[in-house]
C-alpha cells in the first residue's frame, strides 16, 4: 500500500501513499516513534491529502503536490513546537493521507417501514431503498472528529452513521411530503433533493459531502400490493359483461379456439342435416 525509501538509516526521506484499495479513506504512515526527518520529501497525489497531527493536536494539512518538509511550509507545527526557521532536526508527528475521491454506489435502505399518512389509503407503512456517493471535503476535520487515531479507515466505517442520517430525514421527508403513494414513483427525485438538503448541514460537520444520492424504490406492504393489484385489474377490466361478450365473440370468431371448433362442426352438421332432408324430398316429376 505505501512505498517508503530510506535514507542515513533510521530517517525517512520520501513521504507518499499508492492506494490498492478500493474502501480506504484513511491511512496512516508507519514509522517507529513517527520520526521525520526535516527536509523529507512528500508526495501527495491527486485524489489525495495529507493532514499531520501534532502531540494529538491537528497540524498542517497539504493537498496535492511536492513537498519538502521545513519549517516554512509547516506554519502550524512550527507554532505549536516554538521552532526557530532554521530548525534541522528530527521531529516526530503522525501523518495520515486521506482519500478525497469518491466513495460510489454506497446503499442505503430502511430497516423498519415508514408510516405515513396517505390521502387516499389512509395510514400506510412504506419502504424505501437507494444508492449515494460521499467524499471527504474536509480532512482535517474529517480527521478529528470521525477517525481519530485510526491508522486505516475504511468507508464502511462511516457509512453506517450516514445511513442513519439519511433514514431520518427520508422518514420526515416522506410522512411531511404529501404526495400520494402511487404518484411517489413519478417524484423521486424531488424527494432526493428534499432529503440532501435536509442531511447536507449533518454531513458537513464530518468533513463530507454527498454529491450523489438516489431514491430507486419506494414500496407499499406486500400485503397491500396484492390488495392493489386486484383493484388495478377490477378497474382494467371496466364493463365486464362487455368485456365478456367481447371475448366469445372473438373465441366464435377463431377457427383454432374451442368454441370455434364447436361453432364450425355445428355449422357442419345443419348443413348436412339440409342435405339429407333435400334429397328425401320428390322430385319435380314425383321421383325421389
Amino acid at each position: 500500500m505505501a512505498i517508503f525509501d530510506f535514507l542515513k538509516g533510521e530517517f525517512i526521506d520520501v513521504i507518499h501513499w499508492v492506494d490498492d484499495t478500493r474502501d480506504t479513506m484513511v491511512w496512516r504512515f508507519e514509522r517507529h516513534g513517527h520520526a521525520i526527518k526535516m527536509g523529507a520529501k512528500l508526495t501527495v497525489r491527486e485524489g489525495q491529502a495529507a493532514v499531520f497531527i501534532h502531540e494529538g493536536q491537528l497540524a498542517d494539512v497539504f493537498g496535492p503536490g511536492l513537498y519538502q518538509l521545513e519549517t516554512n511550509n509547516l506554519p502550524l507545527l512550527t507554532t505549536l513546537q516554538h521552532w526557530d526557521h532554521g530548525f534541522q532536526s528530527p521531529f516526530k508527528s503522525e501523518i495520515y493521507f486521506v482519500n478525497t475521491t469518491r466513495f460510489n454506489n454506497l446503499k442505503w435502505g430502511t430497516k423498519n417501514p415508514i408510516i405515513c399518512r396517505d390521502p387516499e389509503f389512509g395510514p400506510i407503512r412504506l419502504r424505501a431503498f437507494g444508492t449515494y456517493s460521499m467524499r471527504v471535503t474536509d480532512p482535517g476535520h474529517f480527521m478529528t472528529d470521525i477517525v481519530g487515531t485510526d491508522g486505516e479507515f475504511t468507508s464502511d466505517e462511516i457509512s453506517f452513521q450516514i445511513r442513519n442520517v439519511i433514514l431520518q430525514e427520508m422518514s420526515r421527508v416522506l410522512a411531511a411530503s404529501g404526495i400520494p403513494v402511487l404518484d411517489m414513483a413519478a417524484n423521486t427525485a424531488d424527494l432526493s433533493k428534499l432529503v440532501t438538503t435536509a442531511i447536507a448541514p449533518t454531513i458537513a460537520t464530518y468533513g463530507l459531502t454527498l454529491p450523489e444520492f438516489y431514491i430507486e424504490n419506494i414500496s407499499l406492504p406486500e400485503e397491500v400490493e396484492k390488495v392493489l393489484d386486484k383493484r388495478t385489474s377490477a378497474g382494467i377490466a371496466g364493463d365486464l359483461t362487455k368485456y365478456m361478450q367481447f371475448n366469445a365473440a372473438e373465441a366464435m370468431g377463431s377457427p383454432q379456439s374451442a368454441a370455434g371448433s364447436a361453432m364450425a362442426t355445428g355449422m357442419g352438421a345443419a348443413m348436412g342435416l339440409g342435405m339429407a332432408q333435400g334429397m328425401g324430398q320428390p322430385g319435380p316429376w314425383g321421383r325421389p
